[in-house]
């Protein structure tokens, strides 16, 4: 019943549209994009807004210059809001098959800034995960790769809500630029073999179109949209092989492993079907990674895992990423990959790569002498258990909301991030507790900021009087292929 009413509601939309405005008009070429031949310059002739919502309410497929058309439209303001939403609200019912995913994907990327890494040597590999409580895998992943020379450009986002982003992280050492010139890039790149710095501004922006008309009109939770948004800004970013970390689990936004999968194998295929030798993991975030949440702690935390002395689950789940990155480029199977990515931890390599890229885009690398000073916050609280038991689950997100509520993530675009600020979790799920053990250690410049974080983390863990069962960190891993459950 509640489709049925949708569907009607498109079509009352399309009838409205069809008398409120004149859709008819010729394909505009996207003079920006590089489409790296014919094959997908899209056919000139006419379209008509209406008759594309139509064609996907009815469940067919849309033609490239159907979707090209509707991009453009899109991003120029040609096409009204009530149209592209009937649009998104058909493909959320209907689906998108492979070819023509990867096609609108494809448009998105196009619609803006199209990044040529061509002035980089050699295989250039990308690494994205879809966000995460604790995820710092990014910063360990590319000294490692570098250090075992494959290149790595990456782009990076800043945190909202309960997960944190990569340039904030860095950002917490002092002076490090996460704005580079293309030079200064592609430069870095060359002669370190990493650099990790924040997204273009233009990049896709279609996509920033687009999500901001599903947020507002009930479309989020689409695997091809959510899939295709992933997709867009990582084929605009220009690298040759794309590895995808999918988050699964209470701290993530796919919360079961089955969506989960689905999600990792539309994305593999739109890289694949667009040239992109594309893989993805799909990883547990039923509870944090690692022990530590917050943007200096995070960073310290990395430099344990590059010295060899980082938690379990954080060295293992890095270790593996990196390995099939190098994979991917070409360096070998997957077991000798891993023995390199150990070998270059233990021999101080990847570390020594760290200290240069941070030094290359002016971070203080004097910081890694004295990691405890550094991420040393003005007031420091120690959770207590107040019962026996074992830790049965932890509701990942809601820890990542008390970390953001003690000061170290933003709940609004304006929040000022405490680059102390955070959470050192000192038991997680499976541990056993005795009433007066320390559950976590809260980092915060503000003492009254303390009880309702506090609050929130306590309701986040429930217990249990038998062991729970040990947890996997990969669920599964997707390639063109097909699906490996672990």
């Amino acid at each position: 019943m509640r489709q049925l009413m949708i569907c009607l509601l498109v079509i009352y939309m399309v009838s409205v549209s069809s008398v409120c405005i004149a859709s008819t008009g010729l394909h505009k070429e996207n003079k920006g994009a590089d489409w790296g031949g014919t094959d997908y310059m899209p056919e000139e002739k006419q379209f008509r807004m209406v008759d594309i919502i139509g064609k996907k309410r009815d469940g067919a497929s849309l033609s490239k210059g159907e979707i090209q058309y509707f991009i453009d439209g899109c991003v120029d303001g040609s096409i009204p809001d009530y149209q592209t939403s009937a649009l998104l609200m058909a493909i959320y019912f209907q689906g998108m098959e492979d070819r023509e995913l990867a096609d609108f994907t494809m448009a998105m990327a196009h619609s803006g800034e199209m990044i040529d890494l061509s002035p980089i040597k050699g295989v250039k590999v990308d690494k994205h995960s879809t966000g995460g409580v604790g995820d710092k895998t990014t910063m360990a992943v590319a000294p490692i790769v570098a250090s075992c020379d494959v290149k790595i450009a990456k782009m990076s986002g800043r945190g909202l809500g309960h997960t944190g982003g990569t340039v904030d992280k860095l950002e917490s050492i002092p002076g490090y630029r996460t704005v580079l010139d293309k030079d200064e890039f592609f430069n870095q790149v060359n002669e370190i073999g990493a650099s990790v710095i924040g997204q273009s501004g233009n990049l896709a922006p279609a996509d920033k179109k687009l999500y901001a008309l599903r947020d507002v009109t009930g479309s989020v939770p689409s695997i091809p949209l959510i899939a295709s948004s992933i997709m867009s800004k990582k084929l605009a970013a220009g690298a040759d092989c794309i590895l995808l970390d999918v988050k699964c689990g209470s701290g993530a936004f796919m919360k079961n492993v089955a969506d989960a999968v689905t999600l990792a194998e539309k994305m593999v295929t739109i890289g694949e079907h667009n040239g992109k030798r594309t893989m993805a993991y799909v990883t547990n975030m039923n509870m944090p990674l690692g022990q530590n949440i917050g943007n200096a702690l995070e960073v310290k935390e990395v430099v344990d895992v590059l010295n060899g002395k980082g938690p379990e689950d954080l060295t293992k789940e890095c270790e593996e990423l990196s390995a099939t990155l190098l994979m991917m480029a070409g360096k070998g199977r997957h077991s000798e990959c891993l023995a390199m990515v150990k070998e270059v931890i233990k021999n101080g390599q990847a570390m020594n790569k760290f200290k240069e890229m941070v030094q290359a885009q002016g971070g203080d690398v004097s910081v890694f002498d004295d990691l405890d000073g550094f991420t040393k916050a003005a007031v420091c609280y120690e959770v207590k258990a107040d019962r026996d038991g074992y830790i049965a689950s932890m509701d990942t997100e809601a820890i990542g909301i008390a970390s953001t509520m003690l000061g170290a993530g933003r709940e609004t675009m304006e929040s000022v991030i405490d680059p102390t600020a955070g959470i050192t979790i000192c038991k997680k799920t499976g541990d056993k507790v005795h009433v007066g053990d320390v559950l976590a250690v809260f980092h915060t410049s503000r003492e009254e900021l303390l009880s309702p974080a506090v609050k929130r983390y306590l309701e986040a863990l429930t217990y249990s009087q038998q062991t729970p069962g040990q947890s996997k960190l990969v669920y599964a891993v997707v390639d063109k292929n097909g699906v490996k459950k672990l």
